[in-house]
């Protein structure tokens, strides 16, 4: 989406990363004789003098009354969506008066604007920006709302379709003991076999689950095929708390699973993997889990 910038633009994630909204091209209508109004306008001047005037105020508190930003925010997403949300309410509603849907129109809409930034510089700047779960929540029903942008697909916890390569979906028993789901990204890149994982959080025995997984396939590559080396790569991998119950521990033979199916093998893009406790290599038998369906996309 960012590659008609200028080259030396293209590729800086930390200019794209201060881009509050990005509206892509194929969103704007083109002119119509329809579009035209025969009524009467702002002179320019009348309306630039307007927009420098409304400049001193601010509607970014308006999101406070009514709904909460999720956990995968960070400050500068927050700041974002705040301006967003706060300008349309500075162009469709000049008297200051809304309501609740009001504003959930416009979150959704900043929400998504800021998305398209945060999956561009995900490509762009690989596992550092793999927040890109945004999502809102009701303060009267504390329901949480995930948005995904339209040309992703739906705002399911799995998109239909086909995914990502390297992405598996599970299902596990986080750390409050709850039932939830979980994604895992991998990535691979030129290195020398260095493998490092976020969004673990601090538990030991989460860690420990995804560091068995990687031994154990460093240990054992050559048995799935001669041709598999890992001293010349480096494995990125980041854990979601899509439901946020706590990260689970029962992650191993998920990640296993991108190991010995790696998302450059075309036939394996997309299969769905059922697991039982006695298929289990013996390393990761201790680390339980429950019966777990992952989606390898």
């Amino acid at each position: 989406m960012f590659a008609p910038f200028p080259e030396g633009m293209a590729n800086d994630s930390a200019f794209f990363d201060r881009m509050h909204y990005y509206l892509p091209g194929w969103e704007i209508p083109k002119i119509r004789p329809e579009l035209i109004t025969h009524s009467y306008g702002f002179v320019v001047d009348y309306l630039a003098e307007y927009l420098r005037e409304m400049r001193k105020q601010s509607f970014a508190d308006a999101i406070d009354r009514y709904f909460k930003l999720g956990n995968n925010l960070n400050q500068r997403d927050v700041i974002a969506v705040r301006k967003t949300v706060s300008g349309m309410i500075k162009l469709l509603y000049l008297h200051g008066e809304y309501s609740r849907e009001d504003v959930a129109e416009f979150l959704k809409y900043a929400l998504i604007g800021r998305r398209r930034v945060k999956e561009q510089l995900k490509k762009i700047g690989g596992m550092e920006f793999y927040d890109v779960h945004f999502s809102y929540i009701d303060r009267e029903t504390l329901e949480e709302k995930f948005v995904s942008v339209p040309e992703q697909g739906g705002g399911k916890f799995i998109p239909e379709g086909l995914g990502k390569p390297g992405h598996v979906y599970l299902v596990g028993k986080g750390d409050s003991g709850m039932i939830g789901v979980f994604k895992l990204e991998n990535q691979a890149v030129s290195g020398t076999g260095k493998f490092e994982r976020t969004g673990l959080g601090s538990r030991k025995e989460v860690k420990e689950s995804i560091d068995t997984a990687f031994r154990y396939f460093t240990a054992n590559c050559k048995n799935v095929s001669s041709g598999i080396t890992t001293k010349n790569k480096d494995y990125l991998m980041h854990a979601t708390d899509l439901q946020g119950i706590g990260m689970s521990a029962e992650l191993a033979l998920a990640e296993l699973s991108v190991y010995v199916h790696p998302p450059s093998t075309d036939r394996y893009r997309r299969a769905w993997w059922y697991w039982a406790i006695s298929p289990f290599p013996a390393p990761l038998r201790k680390f339980p889990t429950l019966p777990m369906c992952c989606r390898f996309v």
